[in-house]
């Protein structure tokens, strides 16, 4: 993108920078941008168009102070609020001013979808689902064709969960200090479930096997001081205690994993102090008395008892597993998420999305898949099996509702292994129903159809397997929640804090300095009022407004800063004009600083324009 003709003119270099942000040139308009600044320090557009190169180059902390300076020359100004909360929403601990940020915007310009959809994504950050989805629906009131409340709001149906859910962004706290705790606290989790299964497996092994019973409860309770001496460890790198409840209140899974290893302690210490007398002759002698009968019995439950602590304690760790895989994957309406990602032009965020997401939808058929291939067996109910047919018309709803007529095609091919595992469930169903059908009709069920559900779900998770160490090589998106993502700024449209502020003709300018004809609207309690304002002190080089008005007009722009000023050619009274705008009350000034949303510039009639009577006859 060339530099501009005229090289003097900020605008001119400000219309650069927008082109080089468009065509994702964010060093050629950080360039572009500075050369506007510098011919005109106090035009806001230039400060903005800075701080979103600043961003997109990485330099968050410069793109922080740059959209500062550009709500300090345009605190009216809906775009320069906007700006301003995008940039601090990355900014650790500054979560509640980038929310204060997005409230003046939408308090500036309702209109405008942009700054709904930054109030959706702080909400969605915080796991506010139901506050975001209301923000990107009405995001999508404003536009319907707006690519990220179309993709974040898909996201709020999956009720998505960013990588940092522990952490709430209204903390002041660093992130990576309560990322730290995280790190700590699951790895004093692991090492302290590791330990415990390793000591009471071998335990067993000594106390049963070998007949060395106080010998093993004797190292099962010395594994005891190593447990203490990384809990010791992991809690010395845990800086931010005071945090820890919240961290274990918003992220669930952390809070799973912590609470397990507690009761693999508790489970553990347990079964030292209750390790029952087993040894291969006392299992098999036969008592008949009645005293007898009952400490067998007693022995039985003891056993029994000591047993289930054994599996809580080597087992807890595959059980957790299953139950968060089934957990994420029933989590959410993946149905409404795509025909949400399905809605806007396909790139690159709403195609992974879209990915991901029939991933979520193949592992809910195949569980279903599994489980109408176990329960009608064991229930000795093989009519049961007949519900297989709602996996392909289950399918077909999801092409329907999901608006994957044209889209299916797209995402399928970039995906093989989805593909196939969606392919794989059909001949799975199939022979199922046919099951299901021989125990309707009272024939003898054969073993082929079994055989072909058992190879098609083994071919199913083969193939999750081998895209998720696929994904996991190169480092992209895998068949899994965690590679769900937000859209900011995906898409060829722009943003909208780089739209271009309303400028002032000369005429207009010079209307606004030498009137004493300026006249003030607002609305106020009782409706809509006028007065006239005393004097126009400036104009700056913006177009902003400084206003001497009174105290009513400075009462009522706090309520509603939406006003509208008016004002006619002082010298020929040739033309009037009204800006619109929002007015912001300037102590230190003591004027009224009205930012232009809106300019409407018309003629007064002229004597030919005058309507005449009709003549009489």
């Amino acid at each position: 993108m060339p530099s501009p003709r005229d090289r003097s003119d900020p605008r001119a270099w400000c219309v650069v920078a927008v082109a080089r942000l468009g065509r994702d040139q964010p060093e050629g308009a950080l360039e572009a941008a500075g050369e506007a600044v510098e011919r005109d320090p106090g035009g806001e557009w230039g400060h903005r168009l800075m701080s979103l190169a600043l961003e997109r180059l990485g330099r968050d902390s410069e793109a922080t102070v740059a959209a500062q300076d550009a709500v300090r020359l345009a605190p009216g100004s809906w775009a320069a609020r906007l700006r301003f909360g995008s940039v601090l929403r990355r900014t650790p601990g500054r979560w509640r001013d980038a929310w204060a940020q997005a409230q003046q915007a939408v308090r500036f310009a309702p209109e405008q979808p942009d700054p709904h959809v930054l109030i959706g994504d702080l909400a969605l950050a915080r796991g506010d689902f139901r506050q975001a989805a209301a923000a990107y629906r009405t995001a999508l009131r404003r536009d319907e064709d707006h690519p990220a409340a179309r993709v974040n709001l898909g996201l709020t149906h999956l009720r998505w969960e960013r990588p940092r859910d522990h952490h709430d962004p209204t903390w002041t706290v660093d992130p990576r200090e309560t990322g730290r705790a995280r790190r700590a606290l699951e790895v004093w989790s692991r090492q302290v479930r590791l330990l415990a299964a390793v000591a009471l497996t071998a335990v067993a092994v000594l106390a049963f096997w070998y007949d060395l019973r106080d010998p093993a409860r004797a190292g099962g309770a010395a594994v005891l001081a190593l447990m203490l001496a990384a809990t010791v460890r992991q809690a010395r790198r845990v800086g931010v205690w005071r945090y820890v409840p919240g961290m274990l209140a918003r992220d669930l899974w952390l809070c799973v994993s912590v609470s397990v290893a507690v009761l693999v302690v508790a489970a553990y210490v347990t079964a030292l102090a209750t390790l029952p007398d087993w040894s291969p002759g006392s299992l098999v002698v036969p008592l008949v008395s009645a005293p007898a009968t009952v400490v067998v019995e007693w022995e039985d439950l003891l056993g029994g008892f000591w047993a289930g602590l054994f599996g809580l304690v080597l087992f807890n760790g595959p059980a957790v597993l299953c139950l968060r895989v089934f957990a994420e994957t029933w989590q959410g309406r993946p149905v409404r998420a795509l025909a949400e990602f399905t809605a806007v032009a396909p790139e690159r965020v709403g195609l992974r999305d879209t990915g991901v997401t029939l991933w979520i939808v193949a592992a809910r058929l195949w569980s279903l898949v599994v489980l109408l291939a176990v329960v009608p067996p064991a229930a000795g109910e093989g009519r049961a099996a007949l519900a297989a047919a709602c996996v392909p018309l289950a399918l077909l709803y999801v092409r329907w509702r999901g608006g994957l007529r044209f889209r299916a095609g797209t995402v399928l091919r970039h995906d093989w292994a989805l593909a196939l595992v969606l392919l794989t469930l059909l001949p799975a169903s199939a022979a199922l129903f046919t099951v299901g059908m021989v125990a309707l009709l009272g024939a003898p069920a054969g073993t082929g159809a079994w055989w072909t559900v058992a190879a098609t779900l083994s071919i199913a998770v083969l193939c999750f397997l081998v895209r998720g160490a696929r994904a996991w090589w190169r480092r992209s998106a895998g068949p899994w929640r965690a590679s769900l993502i937000p859209c900011e700024g995906c898409g060829p449209r722009l943003p909208g804090d780089v739209v271009p502020p309303v400028g002032l003709s000369e005429e207009v300018r010079r209307a606004f300095t030498y009137s004493r004809s300026v006249v003030l609207s607002y609305s106020d309690t009782d409706g809509p009022r006028t007065l006239a304002v005393g004097a126009v002190t400036s104009v700056s080089s913006s177009g902003e407004l400084r206003l001497i008005a009174t105290e009513e007009a400075w009462a009522a722009a706090a309520r509603d800063p939406r006003v509208a000023v008016f004002v006619a050619d002082p010298v020929e009274r040739r033309f009037w004009a009204e800006v619109r705008g929002v007015a912001l009350p300037d102590p230190a000034q003591d004027v009224l600083r009205v930012t232009p949303k809106h300019v409407q510039i018309a003629e007064f009639p002229g004597r030919h324009e005058a309507r005449t009577s009709p003549r009489r006859r």
